[in-house]
């Protein structure tokens, strides 16, 4: 989860993006970063990182001409810019909101999200751009949390207002997969599972691929 909010940066966003990577440590060494690598390293041309926090997807692209790393939090980008150094492609970081992208429309011949759509003020006016920015034929692929079923989910709309403040904006109760084809994207390979360590209220994760529908 990124923060997602531009301007002056509050203490408990500051605090978040010092702990950040810690906080994720254990989960990056059993399973997330082996998601990262399979969803990100075969991807070649224009690369966008949406949200890319601390960098953790950047280490593992590899076929990418270039990678474009987003990011609204300026205490992100300062862990993001030191990071640079460790890319295997070229990589420059963007300071911009995924609801407002600086780019010519059909840019990117791919786009990423990791861990981010659970952040952004605006998920349907974020996949818009997104769709906007993307090449007809480009592809998107996500690593998110999303909603729960049955009490789990009741859990979640109430820790919500909670792990936003606490969490740099991150929302638990978002159906993304739906938000997803809302927006006019076909899913593919979707892989819903229930990783170690356990976070019973921000679980189950979605991870796969989304292309422009019609």
């Amino acid at each position: 989860m990124t923060p997602h909010a531009a301007g002056r940066q509050s203490r408990a966003e500051l605090r978040f993006a010092a702990w950040y990577d810690r906080i994720n440590a254990v989960a990056e060494q059993r399973w997330a970063g082996r998601l990262r690598r399979r969803l990100v390293a075969d991807l070649g041309g224009q690369v966008l990182d949406l949200g890319a926090g601390t960098g953790a997807n950047l280490p593992y692209f590899r076929a990418a001409s270039t990678v474009i790393a987003v990011e609204p939090s300026a205490a992100m980008r300062e862990h993001l810019t030191a990071r640079l150094g460790g890319a295997q492609v070229p990589a420059q970081v963007v300071a911009a909101v995924g609801e407002e992208l600086p780019f010519p429309a059909a840019t990117f011949d791919a786009v990423v999200c990791t861990l981010v759509l659970c952040t952004v003020p605006d998920p349907a006016r974020t996949l818009a751009e997104i769709r906007r920015v993307l090449k007809p034929d480009g592809t998107m692929v996500f690593l998110e949390h999303v909603r729960a079923r049955g009490l789990v989910a009741c859990a979640q709309d109430m820790l919500t207002p909670l792990l936003r403040h606490f969490g740099a904006g991150c929302h638990p109760n978002r159906d993304t997969l739906a938000a997803l084809r809302a927006a006019g994207f076909a899913l593919h390979d979707v892989e819903a599972f229930k990783p170690v360590p356990r976070f019973p209220l921000i679980a189950p994760f979605v991870a796969g691929t989304a292309r422009p529908a019609g």
